[in-house]
């Protein structure tokens, strides 16, 4: 089947295996690497393919997390728990849908299966806004950790642009070295920052004091209401789920190993949410917690005394976010080069270097860098802060179509897709899947889900001229 090629055989009328099919699934099945792959060219394991997850999911906000939630009291612990059965729900289906579509590109690939090629455009698109735009947000954000460090960085705005751009090509340049100085990056980098959150997490239990935890409510508002409020400022914690199944052409066994990944990396890092909140609450007074810029120094500090915790929190904070960058960086060329090798984006984006779609890793570094330069020259905060919150939608759309996708398969008889002696239990699992995606795009709110809806509908143009070369070459 060439890229050209009717749309007919990715609808839901086709049947068999086959029918989910298309070039960039044919290109996955030929090797890791796809185009251009080599000893730079490696695919990972279980270990790195967690970290991955891990590290995509586990940013910069952990760090800011306790003292955001700290205001509604210990109630937004029960949001945490909350959002981790939504979020491990929404890896056991990604996982299901892993075991029969184990090819780069994870959402795209299972919408396009299900519903065409302009849904998976959609997911496509939809996830490659947010990469680059979330990366941009990410290297701003880790600028405020270098100053730390480096107090010379905050001293003037171009200063502090070139840091966030050496923050974002860093990780560009270990993408364009190849997949297996990617994992290596990702490996060393999880470590790492798991370190002091750990210590933390785990740590700081033996010097837990009751006392500090405060009021299981601390607003009028309702239980209920309560959760719901933390947990809007929680939901987008558990982005990326999805990093295994996008990256699934580059992990080994991905029917087996994508679900396994994506379940242990999800559960991982919501246990070093769960764990270092809690912490943090135990070891710093909620009067002082309310109000506290760096929650973890604060408690660092309180467990050891001194005032060195800022510089450790500050070292493990600009690893997470380099770490995060690079699986990010990765999972921002891996959807577009899916959707080239099935004409759905410019062909430039399928081209492979070392196991690396290079075009895609070097667009996303150009318009994440021009949008941080704009941020700092333009002295348009407001402005970079609108394109952040729109990112929370457009990063729920994929999960949305990708668990409406596996129930279609599931109701759909399509007995090849399905595996009937758990067909209750994925159908619950997916259902359950569908309300939280549901419940993010909610939390988004208004204004993002207008602005978000109005991106995906800037990209409808180019599907548009993408869909026309596609007829014309199938014409010709």
């Amino acid at each position: 089947m060439t890229s050209t090629a009717a749309p007919a055989p990715t609808t839901t009328g086709a049947t068999g295996p086959a029918a989910a099919t298309g070039p960039a699934e044919a290109a996955a099945a030929t090797g890791p690497a796809g185009q251009g792959g080599g000893p730079h060219a490696r695919r990972f394991g279980l270990p790195t393919a967690v970290c991955l997850v891990m590290g995509n999911i586990i940013g910069g906000g952990i760090f800011l997390l306790p003292a955001s939630v700290a205001p509604f009291g210990t109630v937004s612990l029960l949001a945490f728990g909350v959002l981790t059965l939504g979020a491990i729900a929404l890896a056991l289906v990604f996982g299901r849908l892993a075991e029969r579509h184990p090819q780069t590109g994870g959402p795209y690939v299972y919408v396009r299966a299900a519903f065409g090629d302009f849904a998976g455009f959609l997911a496509a698109y939809s996830n490659w806004i947010t990469t680059w735009v979330s990366n941009a947000a990410l290297a701003v954000a880790a600028v405020g950790y270098l100053s730390v460090l480096f107090p010379a960085i905050g001293d003037h705005k171009w200063s502090m642009c070139l840091a966030a751009l050496a923050v974002q090509w860093l990780p560009a340049l270990a993408n364009l070295a190849g997949t297996r100085y990617v994992g290596a990056v990702q490996l060393v980098a999880t470590v790492l920052k798991l370190v002091p959150l750990l210590l933390v997490a785990v740590g700081g239990l033996f010097f837990f004091d009751p006392a500090n935890l405060g009021p299981f409510r601390a607003t009028d508002q309702s239980a209920v209401g309560a959760v719901s409020a933390s947990a809007a400022i929680l939901l987008f914690s558990y982005l990326g789920v999805e990093s295994a199944a996008v990256s699934a052409g580059e992990v080994r066994d991905p029917a087996r190993n994508v679900g396994r990944a994506t379940v242990l990396g999800t559960a991982g890092a919501a246990t070093v949410y769960l764990l270092g909140t809690l912490a943090v609450f135990g070891l710093v007074a909620h009067d002082r917690l309310v109000s506290s810029e760096a929650p973890f120094t604060d408690a660092v500090n309180a467990m050891f005394g001194g005032t060195w915790g800022g510089t450790l929190v500050a070292c493990a904070a600009v690893v997470s976010m380099v770490g995060a960058l690079n699986g990010w960086t990765l999972l921002s060329a891996q959807t577009p080069y899916a959707a080239a090798r099935d004409g759905l984006f410019p062909k430039v984006f399928a081209t492979k270097r070392r196991g690396v779609p290079v075009a895609g890793v070097l667009v996303t570094v150009v318009l994440a860098s021009g949008l941080t330069v704009y941020n700092y020259t333009a002295g348009s905060e407001g402005v970079f802060e609108v394109l952040v919150l729109v990112t929370t939608f457009t990063a729920t759309v994929p999960y949305l179509l990708s668990t409406a996708a596996q129930i279609f398969f599931l109701l759909s008889g399509r007995s090849e897709r399905v595996h009937r002696g758990r067909l209750v239990r994925d159908a619950a699992l997916a259902c359950l899947a569908f309300g939280f995606s549901m419940w993010l795009v909610a939390g988004s709110g208004y204004a993002a889900v207008y602005q978000g809806v109005l991106f995906l509908f800037a990209g409808v143009l180019l599907y548009a001229l993408m869909a026309a070369r596609r007829q014309r070459g199938a014409a010709g």
